[in-house]
């Protein structure tokens, strides 16, 4: 019997979901209430029923109105108020309910301009729950929820609105079908060129960071995030899911806030600072400061090297950027991605997206755009230049620098407290030898889990609808002036130093003063023995490496305490 029953039950199942409904393609007209509607912290479960009504109060308990519910579910109901003539929805501030022996029922103020009819009732099998779409002249407006169904009348919710749309817009409703709703919800049926595009982008990234072994631990994150945020999401569950959300007031793309995505809740660890410091903190536990502490002079190397920065700065100010976003932008300079993050975070954070973006990618792409810059800037003579080996840095030494290293440059830039306090932290616990545990731990785990939720949250954010616009575009090309001139200022300024040492700097390594440790190290030793296979500058490069890593956060620092 069940051989012959099942097909038939399959069957009746498909009809029912992709036939379409009797109410399903024709458009209605909206009017909207024009009613104010509230929302009270009781429902069924406190014996609300739909004939319930009561009084509204205001702050002297005088009665200044009634409500009728509209819809109501265990622990909450919607209701109509009616306000008494001379009276103001405003001056609402308890709500009574005298059959149930309920008073001063706590309520909140229902976005009544979310709210129309449509002539359709139940005459025409309307029945509540039943949803659709909301149209205006022009264009998709969102979408609705049956309220309150009566004979020849529905009340219906606006229960979301597309990107910049306003309710006075919408126009027209149509009903939809469950077939044609799960059409709707697909990414198929959403999905633009742009997300095309940024999709083609994530998967670069993840090609040269796989194939080319550039920045791996970096750009796999950030190329999966990108894919991961640009697939389409519906707009029925777009708050709930996306980084963005699409602001109430302003009805235009602003940071999830809503607490309910969970891309959201890990990108405000992003806005909100607090990945950078903790990835300092695992830099600190791994950076040995040996190359720049057996000789100093290396660190000028470390400072010329931000001059990117400065001039990225007051490029974007004569670009039109404000004080603040021109900082913000200039950091990219230093080829620090945390940093990069932690500032504009404070500074410019609408901006973070394209900032991080660009940051990471010219980190990834040091071994790309250095060394064309170095064989400019240099000659053969130069790049032949042999540097005498480094001398033996002493345990103490170790010791101090980090905790007189903290106390000077946080007292030359209290912004940088954040990056520089877990930076040298981190360093005291490599260097001490008594706190192997906590080193291995910031060095290991810690800086992997953060950079992990900060890759992929950074590269979620580049949504098309978002991220696809000339600001970004004008950042990218800022940004890559920014590591030109960083890379060109390092060089020529251990050119400059040559003129007045008797033992000579090969000026390879002053590349090495942007921040992107260790890569641009490695890229100033591989330039270096293409010319003499034997001249090894990888620790000579790591001094103005380090010292970069610290120049980049003073003048995070800088800019922090000026804008």
């Amino acid at each position: 019997m069940n051989r012959i029953v099942r097909p038939f039950l399959v069957l009746s199942l498909l009809v029912s979901l992709f036939m379409p409904s009797l109410h399903a393609g024709d458009r209605v007209p909206v009017t909207f209430s024009g009613a104010t509607y509230l929302k009270i912290f009781r429902g069924s479960a406190d014996s609300v029923v739909a004939s319930t009504h009561g009084e509204l109060l205001n702050r002297s308990h005088r009665v200044i109105g009634t409500f009728s519910v509209v819809s109501i579910d265990q622990f909450e109901t919607i209701v109509r108020a009616e306000i008494q003539e001379g009276e103001d929805a405003d001056r609402i501030a308890y709500v009574n309910i005298a059959a149930l022996s309920l008073t001063e029922i706590k309520f909140a103020r229902e976005n009544s301009d979310a709210y129309f009819y449509i002539p359709a009732g139940t005459a025409n099998g309307v029945e509540v729950g039943m949803k659709g779409r909301v149209f205006t002249e022009r264009s998709d407006g969102g979408l609705f929820r049956v309220m309150q169904v009566e004979d020849q009348r529905s009340l219906c919710v606006v229960t979301n609105l597309e990107v910049e749309t306003r309710y006075a817009e919408l126009k027209t409703g149509q009903f939809e079908n469950y077939a044609e709703q799960i059409v709707s919800s697909t990414g198929f049926l959403n999905i633009t060129v742009g997300n095309l595009v940024m999709m083609v982008i994530g998967l670069i990234f993840i090609y040269i960071a796989i194939a080319k072994d550039y920045e791996p631990l970096l750009l796999v994150p950030i190329g999966f995030g990108i894919l991961l945020g640009n697939i389409p999401i519906p707009l029925s569950m777009f708050n709930s899911i996306s980084i963005y959300m699409i602001d109430p007031i302003t009805h235009k793309y602003v940071f999830n806030s809503t607490g309910s995505s969970v891309m959201g809740i890990i990108y405000t660890l992003v806005t909100n600072g607090v990945f950078p410091p903790l990835i300092f903190l695992g830099i600190g536990a791994m950076t040995d400061f040996t190359a720049m502490l057996s000789n100093p002079k290396l660190v000028l190397l470390g400072a010329a090297a931000q001059i990117g920065i400065f001039a990225t700065f007051l490029g974007a100010l004569a670009l039109g950027f404000s004080a603040s976003s021109a900082a913000a932008i200039g950091i990219i300079g230093g080829a620090d991605g945390p940093t990069a993050i932690f500032l504009s975070s404070r500074l410019a954070p609408s901006l973070i997206g394209p900032i991080a973006i660009a940051a990471y990618s010219y980190m990834g792409m040091v071994p790309i755009i250095q060394p064309p810059i170095m064989r400019l800037l240099t000659n053969k003579e130069e790049r032949l230049i042999r540097m005498k080996p480094a001398r033996i840095v002493r345990k103490e030494e170790k010791i101090l620098f980090p905790i007189i290293g903290f106390i000077v440059t946080t007292l030359v830039a209290p912004g940088a407290i954040p990056l520089l306090g877990m930076l040298f932290f981190g360093n005291v616990l490599r260097e001490s030898g008594v706190t192997a545990r906590l080193a291995k731990t910031a060095s290991s785990a810690l800086i992997d889990i953060c950079t992990i939720l900060l890759g992929l949250a950074v590269g979620a954010s580049t949504t098309a609808q978002v991220f696809l616009n000339p600001q970004s575009v004008l950042i990218f090309v800022l940004g890559c002036v920014a590591f030109g001139f960083s890379t060109a200022g390092g060089v020529l300024f251990a050119k400059l130093m040559n003129v007045f040492l008797k033992e000579k700097i090969n000026p390879l390594i002053g590349s090495a003063g942007v921040s992107a440790v260790p890569d641009s190290a490695r890229v100033s030793e591989m330039v270096g023995r293409e010319y003499d296979p034997d001249n090894h500058l990888l620790m000579h490069a790591m001094g103005p490496n380090v010292a970069g890593v610290i120049g980049s956060a003073i003048v995070a620092g800088v800019f922090l305490g000026l804008f």
